[in-house]
């Protein structure tokens, strides 16, 4: 029978899940805010429904609206796609009471991986190595007794937290105790749960993580690693697979303790599990109880689509694939483009997209939740879209990067690409030499090319002022402030 899946997102992941969905033969119900009435997302689902609302907690955080939805419109399962609800046991818990399929692990894998202190026992219980540290709150006696055990630095980090709130690192004593308080109200606030622990502070370790898959019947397979070191505030903006860092065998006792990381837990559908690598050692982080942005990387060197076999095994379908099944193939990068300001820290840049133009070459996907004409609300996540490239080696698929970001225009909001373009190019990355604080070590003080950046805007906008559409964008243009670009423009329609 023909299964109707509800995707409670938006943007790219929604496309990529409803993609997924129509090559199942399935259907799929998109819902939306009000601001995003007319996105991209929705020329993709077979239904549309409106969820009202323009803040993220009036809509794609609204459990009994969505649940309501569901209903309404008789639907098997609901997937979550990444961020919003998608890691928030509640939610998957009304799926399931519901009578829905939850596309997405088991509440319980959720809310004990979602407790840092929790993983940490569980995972260390099967062997899986964890950074000195404890693994039970602390007040400023015992942070101080264990500091002087581990050494300094050390850091403080929110039990119940994620994405660098409420992390400090603290270099010695003396500055411990604020540091706690602070990370204890930061939690208290963010997460509603002030409890923090202590763990040695690595100085430079780099970020690698372990795609896993595993059914309702006790398989589980890893699909190899992926490399995420490069970082701004905590967030991954280059990823690549394969790793530089790892041997034969130091990637084969990684994937191990991944394995056994998800059989810590029971672990069910598709997850992530991220470790931290320095001098040699490696060390669990978390489990990422998703489907992560990074997963086309996987998916372009192993050959298998994450997200089809993610709503097989949620309708109960046995994993097929044996490990041994499982070869990546040469390399792949991606790029997530924001709607961000790389010039003011990365700052969103929400507003209207005028004009998009996406590479067009071979071995490069682009996965994508805008076009020309959308609008960047400032309510969400401001990623527009991410590009991939595939290689042989590393260098080829970095040089096809590169070239792609040089083809790739977006128009009306800002993104980092020449930012992205720059950090491929430096030397350092060209030799795999990364790490967590490469932003921070080379681009604390980056500037664009300003000559390459103008020349590829006046081409784009000159593209776009003899399109078919051109007399209505020419409207738009000629009121904004870029009158030297618009001379520029008129000059080259001349010649």
């Amino acid at each position: 029978m023909v299964k109707r899946i509800l995707v409670a997102n938006r943007g790219e992941i929604a496309i990529r899940v409803m993609k997924a969905v129509k090559a199942l033969g399935w259907e799929s119900v998109a819902v939306y805010s009000d601001p995003d009435k007319e996105s991209y997302h929705l020329n993709f689902a077979d239904i549309k429904a409106p969820l009202g609302g323009e803040k993220a907690l009036d809509s794609y955080l609204n459990i009994e609206k969505i649940i309501e939805i569901a209903k309404i419109y008789r639907v098997d399962g609901i997937h979550p796609g990444y961020g919003f609800l998608a890691e928030n046991p509640l939610f998957a818990k009304r799926v399931l009471e519901e009578g829905f399929v939850f596309v997405g692990p088991k509440p319980e894998n959720i809310e004990i991986l979602g407790d840092k202190l929790k993983a940490r026992e569980k995972v260390s219980s099967k062997g899986v190595p964890i950074t000195p540290g404890t693994n039970e709150p602390v007040d400023f006696e015992g942070a101080k007794r264990v500091a002087k055990e581990i050494g300094f630095p050390v850091l403080l980090k929110a039990a119940a937290g994620g994405g660098g709130k409420a992390m400090k690192i603290v270099e010695n004593e003396k500055d411990l105790e604020f540091a706690l308080e602070s990370s204890k109200r930061e939690a208290k606030s963010s997460f509603g749960d002030e409890r923090v622990y202590i763990e040695k502070y690595l100085k430079n370790p780099r970020h690698i993580e372990f795609q896993i898959l595993s059914d309702k019947y006790g398989k589980v397979l890893h699909f190899y690693e992926r490399e995420c070191s490069i970082q701004r505030r905590y967030q991954k903006i280059i990823e690549e697979t394969p790793s530089t860092a790892l041997t034969p065998d130091l990637r084969e006792r990684m994937a191990k303790a991944a394995v056994e990381a998800a059989k810590a837990v029971g672990y069910e559908n598709a997850g992530t599990v991220e470790f931290l690598f320095s001098e040699g050692n490696f060390y669990f982080l978390e489990v990422n109880t998703r489907i992560q942005v990074e997963h086309p990387i996987t998916e372009m060197t192993t050959g298998y689509d994450l997200v089809q076999l993610q709503l097989k095994i949620a309708f109960g379908e046995p994993l097929q694939i044996r490990q041994e099944d499982i070869i990546p193939r040469g390399s792949a990068l991606e790029c997530r483009i924001y709607a961000e300001n790389p010039l003011q820290n990365f700052l969103p840049s929400p507003g209207k997209i005028y004009f998009v133009k996406e590479p067009d070459l071979s071995w490069v996907r682009i996965d994508s939740g805008v076009v020309s004409g959308s609008e960047v609300p400032p309510f969400y996540d401001p990623i527009l879209s991410k590009v991939i490239t595939w290689g042989r080696s590393r260098e080829e698929a970095r040089k096809l990067m590169i070239n792609a970001l040089k083809e790739y225009i977006i128009l009306g909001v800002q993104t980092p690409i020449p930012f992205l373009i720059d950090v491929l190019e430096h030397p350092e990355y060209i030799k795999g030499n990364i790490n967590t604080h490469f932003i921070s070590d080379y681009f604390s003080d980056w500037k664009p090319h300003s000559e390459r950046e103008e020349q590829k805007t006046v081409f784009a906008l000159a593209g776009l002022l003899f399109s078919k559409s051109g007399k209505r964008e020419e409207r738009v243009f000629k009121k904004s402030e870029e009158k030297r670009v618009w001379e520029t423009i008129q000059n080259f329609g001349r010649e």
